[in-house]
This record gives C-alpha cells, structure tokens and sequence, in this order.
C-alpha cells in the first residue's frame, strides 16, 4: 500500500543527511565542514482513523495534517444501552 494520503497528496520525499564537522566560527572556530551526504526518505505521517465516507464508518490511511485541517469527519460516537436485564 503506498504511503499517499488521497485528501492532501502527501507522499514520501526524498532529501540528504548532512555529515558535519568542526566548530562554528562564532564559537571560535574555523568554520563547520561537510564531510558526507547520504540519500534519505521523509515519510509522510500517516495515521488509520476511522472517518464517514459515502454515510458509511469506514478505517482509512490519512496523514495528520489531513486531520488538523478538518478534511475528515469521524463518525458520532455509539450512544448504545444494554436492555435491562428481566427477572421472571
């Protein structure tokens, strides 16, 4: 299953990892130095909620950011009583 959220379109990136060495020159250094780069993958954060697709509770993968934007509307909660127990 690809990690793509279908509401905002959010997938994994990819980026550098910097190796770095040396002092900053405002600390009284010579100035901080890259020795190294290597490929890495930013995963988008992807959740599994449950949400209200065609009137139907259904459980879909979605990234937060989906959720803080209000693009998902969970279902209500079960308001669900037990019978009374009948003594005869």
């Amino acid at each position: 299953m690809p990690r793509v959220c279908p509401f905002t379109g959010k997938k994994t990136t990819t980026g550098n990892q910097y190796a770095r060495r040396g002092k900053a020159k405002y600390l009284g250094g010579v100035g901080i130095k890259v020795t190294g780069k290597t490929k890495r993958q930013f995963k988008v954060n992807m959740q599994r909620v449950r949400a209200v697709i065609d009137g139907k509770p259904t459980r879909i993968n979605v990234s937060t950011k989906a959720i803080k934007m209000g693009l998902i509307v969970k279902p209500l909660k079960r308001t669900y009583k037990p019978a009374e127990a009948q003594t005869i």
